[in-house]
């Protein structure tokens, strides 16, 4: 099979890319790989089972069409100031006009027209003084939330809009190799999980796998000498507390972005996708590692609030694996969950022993993961990881006073692999000619909006 364009991964980069030739007019034919799913053939047994049930061959969470991100929580973040680090590499302003942009498209395939988050200046200036007397900074950031259910309908309509404009969708096969030939990017070998293969030979080949293909995109890069360097791994918690302790921060910024060096590490926590009235969910990875996410729906509400707290580690050398090393401690915590989720009362914590199910039963703060496994995630944690997460909670209960009480429930593990960041220009040429690597696998966004901003621009660049 031959075509101009092969995109691999139909997560936002992989997917606003073709829709910008589109939009654009471009006549290159163009098919876009995806391991998973369409939107529509998407489903988690979950919803009947009550439990997580481990499918196979993949998690339908994390895998199909619009990617993870759109099957979480739903939310774009309108600011350039949150998402990875894109706009070092093209720009803020460029960034941020991208940003609007990619808005609009998302406003024209029926996104929400309300944004979370502006118009309560006093109100902001406030919290900002609480965490700057913490310690922490806030990023204000406005919130487009579409919700998980809405955001499948609206990719759903990009998914339809790509298919009746010429733009052919494989399902069911994911990328195994790539073809090189004299330093030329010149296609990819796709298999099946039947094992049944296929070869597309391609002028451009797009690599935007999300992160769940990070950890195959590094094994690439260091196999045909990609120019890369390891970056930034996330680990970390979601945490849980009740709707009315953080009441407040939810009504006037929707998602409080806040970020810390706390004592005695001084290393980057930031809390991440806050799901006011959201669900704690479970999310699989090939590999059978079971880790912890956060769903926020537009009409179904809980009683609590959810949002993560992660710990950014950097490695250097001799050390080179940093997404290992974070599947390590992720493999170490479900060992102790038998599987599955750990969940923990931040203030057994701090008495040094683990919490039991009659605990949790009997606290305001009921889990909205049913199925975690009451334990001791401070087993499985490193002392570094865990004294920089406690401390940054105590910090935050400063803004969101009631935040670090005995109740507040962590669950565990939270990794975010990004941990890959291949070099390239600011029009995303490798050094590998006819290979370009966008989204989170690139290492250089971080969420639905970023991802998308970086597809447009590819999309631009191959019209």
């Amino acid at each position: 099979m031959k075509k101009d364009v092969v995109i691999i991964g139909a997560g936002p980069a992989g997917i606003f890319t073709a829709l910008e030739m589109i939009k654009k007019g471009s006549k290159k034919s163009i098919t876009i790989v995806e391991k998973g799913q369409s939107v529509e053939k998407r489903h988690c047994p979950k919803d009947k089972t009550k439990k997580c049930v481990n499918c196979k061959p993949y998690c339908h969470i994390t895998t199909g069409f619009s990617g993870a991100g759109a099957f979480s929580d739903g939310k774009l973040s309108l600011c350039y100031e949150v998402g990875g680090d894109l706009p070092q590499l093209i720009g803020e302003a460029k960034a941020q006009e991208t940003i609007d942009y990619a808005d609009s498209i998302y406003l024209e395939f029926g996104a929400d027209t309300h944004i979370e988050g502006i118009n309560n200046s006093q109100e902001v200036k406030e919290i900002r003084m609480r965490a700057i007397q913490a310690g922490l900074k806030l990023v204000d950031c406005p919130i487009r939330h579409m919700g998980t259910e809405k955001a499948q309908e609206i990719y759903f309509a990009i998914e339809q809009y790509l298919l009746n404009n010429g733009v052919e969708i494989i399902f069911g096969y994911e990328c195994h190799d790539i073809i090189l030939e004299e330093g030329v990017c010149k296609g990819v070998h796709l298999r099946n999980h039947k094992g049944d293969e296929m070869t597309i030979e391609a002028d451009h080949t797009v690599i935007a796998t999300g992160r769940r293909g990070a950890d195959w995109l590094e094994k690439i890069c260091s196999e045909y000498d990609i120019a890369h360097q390891p970056g930034t791994v996330d680990i970390g918690v979601r945490v849980e507390v009740r709707n009315e302790i953080i009441e407040k921060v939810n009504e006037v910024l929707y998602e409080s972005k806040l970020i810390g060096y706390p004592q005695p590490f001084k290393n980057k926590v930031r809390t991440f996708c806050q799901n006011p009235g959201g669900f704690v969910s479970q999310e699989n990875y090939d590999n059978d590692l079971a880790v912890v996410n956060g769903h926020s729906y537009k009409d179904l509400k809980s009683n609590n609030t959810n949002l993560a707290i992660l710990v950014s580690h950097n490695f250097s050398y001799p050390f080179n694996q940093p997404i290992e090393y974070a599947k390590k401690v992720g493999e170490l915590t479900n060992m102790l969950g038998a599987g599955r989720i750990l969940v923990q009362r931040f203030g057994d914590i701090l008495d040094g022993k683990r919490t039991w199910e009659k605990e949790l039963s009997q606290s305001n703060v009921r889990p909205t993961l049913p199925d975690a496994v009451a334990g001791d995630i401070t087993a499985a944690m490193p002392y570094r990881a865990m004294m920089n997460i406690i401390n940054f909670i105590k910090a935050v209960d400063h803004v969101v006073p009631g935040f670090a009480s005995t109740e507040t429930l962590l669950y565990s593990p939270e990794l975010k692999f990004y941990s890959n960041r291949v070099k390239m220009d600011d029009k995303f040429n490798t050094n590998v000619k006819g290979l370009y690597c966008l989204g989170d696998s690139s290492g250089w966004t971080r969420g639905l909006m970023m991802a998308s901003v970086m597809g447009v621009l590819m999309g631009r660049e191959l019209i």
